[in-house]
């Protein structure tokens, strides 16, 4: 059976009375028709414009899509828009639909592209990276670009690829890298006339200057991120991201951008958190102070510490402010500083240099004299030396920086911070200006004070500020005093503060007396020999001891306690700018403490003991030998090895029998030191 055909739709709408616009149609097409006769189309056509033509086609290709024109009802013919064809469309559709006529078409699928495997794009990811980075190690200056294509690779999402990409750019900027620093281009250069050769150099400095910068910045973003991912996973992007970074700036510590490394370690330092990643950035910046020899790096490095100590109000770990105990330019330094002001060795008292005896000279030979030293600055400056000046001045600055810190810490009495401070003092002390010698000292005689009456327990607020500090430790209070003794005879050793000891009136007798009356109890300290990394083991029956890491970190610096003893010692019984003026109740009172001392110590502090002994008998053997012959007592009364003072002990009524017990030592090393010494007895 025949289906019935479809209605179709009319193009002109029908008028009110049919045979009026019938009509109306016919008297137009005739009008038509009549002026059509007296077209001329040909010349139009050979007359129009052909790039008209195609500007009119595009337009009406664009405005038309390719429609066929519709005659209107006023007989004119003309395109239908998108909006009206769409809108009659619908309605045309609404309506056929209404009389069930054609049935709407489904929307056409767009196929989703199909997801690669992530272990896919890992493997992709590593062979695009290795590809480069082979160009890139082959000949650097034929690919500029590749530093862009190593950063865009790391913007995956997957973080197994970020991981490789940083790594890899690591790899390559620690290859590529020149040894000088780039200059930036300036406007000048741009407009410069340059050779093939130089303008390639410069494109691909450029570049190089441009994907490190913003390798940098990457490190810093992954570097501030939390570190959360599993242990499958691998170690953290953040741990990753301080290695690449402690990597640079121990490889390539001259290049641009080494503000911005050693910025991302500073900020690291300045947590409380010591995990793997802080020990990194430690060791890192220790080695930089220890190989760096024009010490712009490390003035940099300092500068950084000293500000990020001062806005964390100097809430550190101990061992940050001891990185400054590795600085090699100020165990070369020949200045004097404190910690606002340096003298050199050449200048006069006042600060002024002398002037020497000035030469003739022509103009013509001064303006030759000033062309070679601008010629041999550029020479310098090109062969990347370092002129003594300039090392001189980053020398001063740098001590200028270590010394304002050590005073400042030394003013707020940080008390986890001060056996740094004290050892940091010892180590510079031949550096500090005489200027600054009495108020030292001043604070010097306070810390030990402050020692003492923590040590009988009279801690007061102190005590309870320490408490709410979370970084407040038990505070080895001997040790301390130890330390200020230490600093307050290095102060007066390596300078000519002997030859101006009357003008700035030092006064050492009360850290004498201090350090006699804390040899007893020094003598029976179980840590006596263990340093800040020795192995300390947990006391069972000692409830206070808590944790053994807890204790460790509790001692203070590196010297273990006996270094620090002998230190002072030799200090006071042989001091090195005037050896002979020890008067002989000193030395006496010390020998017979010392033997009564050695017999608690252990086997090696016993040994040091008596090998100081023994140099002092060579010495000053005649002024204390009566101690060891009781025929030639000098003293009336009796021997007070508890005084308050060390004159007050009266050591000349008393003899040495410790020797008798020392010779059936256990250890043979101390009877060999014991015999020696007498040794030298029967000599003098």
């Amino acid at each position: 059976m025949a289906s019935r055909p479809s209605k179709r739709r009319r193009v002109t709408p029908p008028g009110e009375d049919g045979h009026e616009s019938t009509n109306k149609d016919a008297k137009i097409q005739k009008a038509f028709f009549k002026n059509a006769a007296n077209w001329n189309l040909e010349q139009d056509y050979e007359s129009r414009s052909r790039k008209a033509k195609k500007k009119e086609a595009k337009k009406n290709a664009s405005e038309g899509g390719g429609r066929l024109p519709v005659k209107t009802a006023q007989g004119t013919w003309q395109v239908q828009d998108d909006a009206d064809s769409i809108a009659s469309d619908a309605d045309w559709l609404e309506s056929e639909g209404d009389e069930g006529g054609i049935e709407e078409q489904p929307e056409a699928v767009v196929p989703e592209e199909p997801k690669i495997p992530e272990r896919e794009q890992i493997r992709k990811a590593q062979e695009e990276l290795a590809k480069i980075a082979t160009q890139l190690n082959e000949d650097p200056e034929e690919h500029p670009g590749a530093f862009k294509a190593l950063a865009r690779i790391g913007e995956s999402p997957i973080l197994a690829i970020q991981k490789l990409c940083i790594v890899t750019q690591m790899t390559v900027y620690k290859d590529v890298i020149p040894g000088y620093r780039i200059r930036p281009a300036t406007e000048e250069a741009a407009g410069e006339k340059l050779s093939k050769e130089v303008r390639r150099l410069r494109t691909y400095e450029q570049a190089l200057i441009s994907g490190y910068h913003g390798y940098i910045k990457t490190l810093a973003q992954h570097a501030a991120s939390p570190g959360s991912e599993t242990r499958k996973a691998g170690p953290p992007i953040s741990s990753i991201a301080f290695t690449c970074a402690c990597t640079l700036v121990n490889a390539v510590p001259h290049f641009n951008f080494r503000g911005d490394l050693l910025r991302i370690l500073v900020r690291k330092l300045s947590s409380r958190k010591l995990d793997d990643d802080f020990v990194k950035c430690r060791q890192t910046l220790e080695t930089l102070f220890r190989d760096d020899e024009d010490g712009k790096a490390s003035m940099e490095a300092v500068s950084l510490l000293s500000k990020m100590m001062k806005a964390r109000e100097y809430r550190i770990d101990e061992s940050v402010l001891n990185m400054f105990l590795h600085l090699r330019l100020l165990s070369e330094f020949a200045g004097k500083a404190s910690q606002d002001k340096v003298s050199h060795p050449g200048n006069l008292s006042n600060g002024k240099r002398p002037k020497g005896k000035r030469e003739f000279r022509t103009k013509r030979e001064r303006k030759l004299l000033k062309q070679q030293k601008e010629a041999e600055k550029v020479m310098a400056h090109a062969d990347a030396t370092v002129s003594h000046e300039e090392r001189e001045q980053t020398q001063s600055e740098i001590l200028k920086i270590v010394f304002a810190t050590y005073f400042r810490i030394l003013k707020m009495r940080t008390p986890h911070l001060m056996g740094a401070v004290l050892e940091g003092l010892a180590k510079y002390a031949h550096l500090i200006n005489q200027d600054f010698f009495g108020d030292l000292l001043e604070a010097l005689k306070e810390l030990i004070r402050e020692s003492e009456s923590a040590e009988d327990g009279d801690e007061g607020a102190s005590g309870e500020a320490q408490e709410e500090d979370d970084l407040s430790v038990v505070r080895d209070t001997s040790r301390e005093a130890l330390l200020c003794t230490v600093t307050a005879f290095a102060l007066l050793e390596g300078q000519d503060a002997h030859n101006a000891r009357s003008d700035l009136h030092l006064d050492l007798s009360f850290f004498i007396t201090n350090l006699y009356r804390s040899l007893l109890s020094l003598s029976v300290n179980p840590d006596v020999e263990l340093g800040a990394r020795s192995l300390h083991l947990t006391d069972p029956n000692d409830a206070s001891s808590g944790n053994p890491t807890e204790r460790r970190n509790n001692k203070i610096n590196l010297q273990t306690t006996t270094v620090l003893l002998m230190r002072c010692l030799s200090g006071v019984l042989l001091p090195p700018w005037n050896i002979r003026s020890v008067p002989p109740s000193r030395l006496a009172a010390f020998t017979k403490q010392l033997m009564s001392v050695a017999l608690q110590m252990p086997e090696k502090s016993c040994q040091a003991v008596l090998g100081l002994l023994h140099d002092v008998l060579h010495t000053h053997g005649r002024k204390i030998s009566a101690l060891w012959n009781t025929e030639e007592r000098k003293g009336d009364g009796t021997y007070k090895p508890l005084s308050e003072t060390v004159e007050g002990s009266n050591p000349f009524t008393t003899t040495v029998w410790e020797g008798e017990i020392l010779r059936k030592h256990y250890c043979p090393k101390v009877r060999e030191e014991l015999t020696a010494m007498e040794k030298e007895l029967r000599t003098i």
